[in-house]
């Protein structure tokens, strides 16, 4: 099964918006989540911005992998920029792909955890008519051991891709 295909009439990519590095002073490889949080919420916001929608256009608007703490993180610095985003309509990858209940600290996984997420659980919950609008918002730090060791901060970046399924949600 194809995920992007010109034909047939599946979940469908509507919209991409770029991110761009954001680089907040953070030097921690233990609190990733912290560190690309403000690239997410950069992203979301040029995205919501850019297509001149608010928040609840989406069913579900899902990062990865900012963990709990990098969700947080996130909500609260959404409200600060002014979005209003309900709690439930807001995840992360890197805690929904651990089962609730399961001992995973602050959760998240790596790299593949907002592929696996998206293109696996919410593809079928979009096919199964429980969302047809999610953002998905990818996370990625720019950093490596050496800039670890040098005690460099962590440049981060957010890509946001908008899949829709059916009419109007």
């Amino acid at each position: 099964m194809a995920i992007v295909s010109p034909k047939g009439d599946g979940p469908r990519v509507t919209a991409a918006t770029i991110g761009r590095v954001v680089d907040m002073g953070l030097a921690d490889p233990f609190n990733m989540g912290g560190a690309m949080a403000p690239a997410a919420v950069d992203t979301i916001e040029a995205h919501l911005r850019d297509m001149q929608i608010d928040a609840s256009y989406y069913d579900l608007i899902v990062t990865g992998d900012l963990g709990r703490i990098g969700r947080q993180v996130s909500l609260d610095l959404l409200r600060q920029h002014g979005i209003d985003i309900d709690e439930e309509r807001y995840q992360d990858c890197g805690l929904l792909i651990y089962r609730d209940g399961q001992p995973v600290l602050s959760g998240a996984s790596g790299a593949a955890c907002s592929a696996v997420v998206v293109y696996g659980h919410l593809i079928k919950r979009m096919r199964r008519g429980e969302l047809k609008r999610i953002l998905a918002v990818a996370t990625g730090a720019l950093l490596s051991p050496l800039s670890f060791q040098q005690n460099e901060t962590i440049p981060c970046i957010a890509h946001a891709v908008a899949i829709e399924y059916g009419g109007e949600a």
